[in-house]
């Protein structure tokens, strides 16, 4: 009879389901997000940290799991914050936002 206890767990590494990951870590990190309306989530943006509420189907879109990716590079996955942050400047994420609401 073979044990479970030594499954490995699924590689959560890819690109389909790396944002869904690093989602799921930031928003453990502090369930304060009472003003986030369901289907949504928090990215901090810039120097400033300006605060966005964007939809989760925007983690399926290849260019912003791009952006994750640098993210979790950048910053790792236990930087504390409320949401998470994404290394680009304010006016390059409101021009990408702008092309995600085109194309879906």
């Amino acid at each position: 009879m073979t044990s479970n206890k030594h499954r490995r767990a699924p590689n959560t590494r890819n690109s389909s389901n790396m944002g869904v990951c690093f989602l799921s870590v930031a928003l453990k990190k502090n369930r304060a997000l009472a003003d986030v309306p369901k289907g949504h989530f928090v990215v901090y943006v810039g120097e400033a940290e300006k605060r966005f509420v964007i939809p989760i189907s925007y983690l399926k879109h290849p260019l912003f799991q791009k952006l994750l990716h640098r993210a979790e590079e950048e910053f790792g996955f236990g930087h504390g914050m409320r949401g998470i942050r994404i290394p680009i400047s304010e006016q390059a994420f409101k021009s990408l936002i702008h092309r995600l609401n085109e194309m879906c």
